[in-house]
């Protein structure tokens, strides 16, 4: 029942993998850009450009490693990775990045980074929200956690960084770990 009911074919490895890159681009913004913006010569423009590359990269990297690590578990549990299920989630997920990734492109071509970072933190844990119902728990309960950092990112604007790398990278090796251990791990 469950498997034709939630997609269940979400890797924890790739959760892992995910924060991993997100922190590796955090930290590349911080001490490239960030620390010291007098110190790199770049126009405003050209940091914004470095910026959204940045995040490109890490969002590509990103789903590179969900999707591969989610047809490997799919393929191993014999599931088709784009079933119905599949296709329902992607599209409940995706209504609230689209939206979101087009407000923080807004905001990043204005020159306001702290809005591009609680922007994307809170429609990123507005779509796990919303995509949920069609997979494990775990994802509703991350997606609160990332609107929560959102908001206090958008409150506490000089740690907008900070509450970044803990939303995309922290707590995703640490829902990966759970989701690993939980669900993954067992049947290996």
């Amino acid at each position: 029942m469950e498997k034709s009911s939630k997609f269940i074919s979400l890797s924890g490895i790739s959760g892992v993998l995910a924060g991993v890159t997100a922190i590796a681009g955090a930290a590349f913004a911080h001490f490239y850009l960030l620390r010291d913006p007098a110190l790199t010569n770049y126009s405003k423009m050209q940091e914004m450009m470095i910026l959204l590359a940045d995040a490109l990269v890490v969002l590509t990297v990103s789903l590179a490693f969900g999707f591969y690590f989610s047809w490997r578990k799919a393929k191993k549990n014999n599931a088709n990775l784009f079933s119905k299920m599949t296709l329902r989630t992607l599209y409940n997920l995706a209504i609230p990045l689209v939206a979101g990734g087009l407000f923080s492109l807004i905001f990043l071509l204005k020159g306001n980074v702290s809005m591009v970072i609680s922007g994307t933190l809170i429609f990123y844990g507005l779509a796990l929200v919303n995509a949920s119902k069609y997979t494990f728990q775990e994802i509703h309960s991350l997606g609160i956690i990332e609107i929560i950092l959102g908001l206090l990112s958008a409150l506490l604007v000089k740690n907008g960084l900070l509450f970044w790398t803990i939303g995309f990278g922290f707590c995703h090796i640490l829902y990966g770990l759970i989701m690993y251990f939980k669900y993954d791990r067992r049947k290996s």
